[in-house]
Order: C-alpha cells, then structure tokens, then sequence
C-alpha cells in the first residue's frame, strides 16, 4: 500500500506573502493599491506601538465582532473603505498578530511593481512631502536604488530620522550623533 504524502502547511513566511499578495491584488483591483498601501503600513505599525490595541485585535477569547468594531472604531471614514475591509479581513481571519510582516510585505510587493524598493524611515514628527521626497532621492544615491520611503511616527526618535532600507540602516538622529561624538572624544 502506498502511502498519500503529508499535506505541505505553508510556513509563517509563505503565508504571510500569501496574505499580501492578495492584498496587493484586491487594492489593485479597486484602484487604491497605493493608498491601501500606506494606509495598511500606518495601522500595523501604530498597533505595533500600541500593545494593548494589538492584544486587542488577536485576542481570540473576544468575539470576532468586536475585535472588527474595533478596527472600524479607531480608523472610521478616516482610510479608504478597502483598507478597512482588508483590516477586518485579516483579524477575521486571526491574522492580527501578523499585521507588521503582512503590511511590510504588501508594501515590498507594491514596491517591486513599481521597480522600488521599501524604506522604512522613523521620525519623531511628520515629514512634509518635499521633506519626504528629499529622504527618497538622497537614499536612493545612498543605496544605488530607487527608494520609496514609508514613514512611522516614533517619538523614541530624538531629533532626526532613521531609516532602514533592506538589511541597510542610515541613523540620522541626533541620539547616534551624540554617540559618535561621545566615542570620537573618547567618552
């Protein structure tokens, strides 16, 4: 008797893509990738600071009901309507813990479209567009790639941004300033 082989799960990895790529493809679809986009990197990262609303959203002893009336409470008309129902979608689908990898994937994926790769630049307050698109230019010269920068508020930034392109970090804060300077005069 032979035999049928073992079911292949997919890995955490696998999965996290396979989430983004479809992602990519409904905002494609109904015309927004690049808002959903940014709007989909801005909501994961600000839960990523905020543990309680992340535990929120992945707490599966909540009904499923209210961790969405959740999402649809703190974001409201503020984000493009298919950014909201990817949200719901995914902690439907208990993928809240994953938010992080699968917006920084839907946004590398995007990013590739366009033939551009993903910065992730942290600051303490917003950057201006013009302030945005000089980051961009400067870390493309930096990397020899075209950069698409997405920006998270991080008040840990102490004056300054820093940036992180692939493997790549640029520490432009005056915290790494001050490191430099306290090691140059031997501090």
């Amino acid at each position: 008797m032979v035999e049928a082989p073992a079911e292949r799960r997919p890995s955490g990895d696998e999965r996290v893509r396979g989430y983004a790529s479809a992602l990519v493809t409904i905002a494609e679809a109904e015309g927004a990738l690049g808002r959903v986009e940014d709007e989909l990197f801005a909501f994961a990262k600000a839960a990523e600071q905020h543990p309680r609303l992340r535990d929120a959203l992945a707490d599966r002893a909540l009904p499923v009901d209210n961790r969405v009336a959740l999402v649809r409470d703190v974001l409201g008309d503020r984000v493009h309507p298919v950014t909201l129902t990817l949200l719901s979608l995914l902690v439907e689908a208990g993928r809240a813990r994953e938010l992080v990898p699968i917006a920084e994937a839907v946004a590398s994926i995007a990013a590739q479209r366009r033939s551009r790769v993903v910065a992730e630049v942290r600051t303490a307050v917003p950057l201006t567009e013009a302030q945005r698109e000089r980051l961009e230019h400067a870390l493309s010269r930096a990397t020899g790639r075209t950069v698409e920068a997405k920006v998270v508020i991080d008040p840990t930034v102490v004056g300054g941004v820093v940036a992180k392109v692939g493997d790549e970090v640029f520490d432009g804060s005056i915290a790494s300033r001050l490191r430099e300077a306290k090691h140059v005069l031997g501090g």
